[in-house]
């Protein structure tokens, strides 16, 4: 019998996971453990973020699942240092042969050459548009996209080629970016999701702590719609007994800055995040966990994570139905509309092909 207790996890400043599990493809794991010596614990050193380039060979990502409402969409960075406990995303970490926990919010990549890729992309002979989603992943504002710029190269391309794009974010620093979206709004080219998942600033820091302040993003809904960028709210993740109270508060505060539309998605926890979220519930909310976890279950069919296209999102069960009904009713009462004014696929123009030849030529017959 292994009678080895692991020591109690140190909540770290300014990030959302607890541990550093290995993911799931990785051949080795390691774990700490309690080894009896009794002695003052050293603090941890404050764990920086470390950034690569990502050398990827192409930028647009496809998508068939038939409860997503894009085609296409677009990830500047992999990873994010918002450092959201709840992500779907994290488990993509794996995939590097990285943690989906601390390693997900600290080891990031971007891709440097988005902006060539993607005008390489759009002028194929055979590029038909449809609107792509920018964020559809991992956050297109996260912090160091103050620094990297990738995001604004993207849509500096997409506006030069009149293409329609979508953007999901929880960060302010879409407000450095108006210039671009307000005119592509002119040409009915552009419409943002801004995630608000609580107005409890105490919570957020916990649960999302680099991501703007619930009044920050209040500011941002306004910012965007004063300069006529159709502008929603995405209530995501609803946690049960967490923020799950919040819901018409949250609907009620962004209609008052100005969304027009409004839309949620209940907790997924698949792969390794289903025990990240476990540690982090421990951790800060011990007197509720095992009821949180309970619940989640029953929306999930008896288990952490129900994958099923069509079910994914919003869950099944008594309590998914009472979130759906409520969430209904508010958005009703508030006067919402049912989507975002959509955007214009005919006025795509694909960029011009960098031929000096050509140039050449054209030189030579002046």
């Amino acid at each position: 019998m292994n009678s080895e207790k692991a020591p109690p996890l140190t909540i770290r400043k300014g990030r959302g996971a607890l541990s550093n599990p290995a993911g799931r493809y990785q051949a080795r794991s390691v774990s700490a453990f309690d080894d009896g010596w009794d002695r003052e614990e050293e603090p941890l050193p404050r764990l920086e973020t470390e950034l690569r380039p990502d050398p990827a060979r192409s930028i647009i990502a496809r998508n068939q699942s038939p409860d997503i409402n894009f085609d296409q969409s677009i990830n500047p960075y992999r990873g994010c240092e918002h450092g959201c406990i709840y992500c779907y995303a994290r488990p993509s970490h794996a995939w590097l042969d990285l943690s989906p926990g601390l390693d997900f919010e600290t080891r990031l990549f971007y891709k440097q050459d988005a902006a060539r890729l993607l005008e390489g992309e759009l002028s194929r002979a055979g590029y038909r548009p449809s609107p792509i989603a920018l964020g559809a992943n991992t956050d297109p504002y996260q912090p160091v996209e103050r620094g990297l710029g990738v995001t604004r190269s993207i849509l500096e391309v997409l506006d030069r080629c009149h293409h329609p794009v979508g953007i999901v974010t929880k960060g302010a620093l879409i407000e450095r970016d108006l210039d671009i979206l307000a005119s592509m709004a002119e040409r009915r080219l552009v419409s943002v999701m801004i995630s608000v998942t609580t107005l409890d600033d105490g919570l957020k820091r916990i649960m999302e702590p680099r991501t703007a302040s619930p009044r920050r993003r209040l500011e941002v809904v306004r910012a965007l719609c004063a300069a006529g960028v159709p502008t929603g709210v995405l209530v995501a993740p609803i946690i049960p007994c967490i923020n799950d109270a919040e819901i018409e508060d949250i609907l009620q505060a962004t209609r008052e800055a100005g969304a027009e539309v409004a839309h949620y998605t209940l907790i997924r926890l698949p792969h390794e995040l289903k025990a990240l979220f476990r540690e982090w519930l421990d951790s800060h909310f011990p007197e509720r966990s095992d009821h949180v976890m309970s619940i989640i279950r029953q929306c999930r069919g008896g288990r952490a994570n129900d994958p099923r296209f069509g079910h994914r999102m919003r869950g099944t069960g008594v309590y998914a139905d009472l979130i759906a009904r409520r969430f209904a009713t508010a958005r009703r009462r508030l006067g919402f509309a049912s989507r975002l004014a959509g955007r214009d696929c005919t006025r795509f123009v694909p960029p011009a092909p960098e031929t000096k030849q050509l140039g050449l030529f054209d030189s030579q017959r002046a």
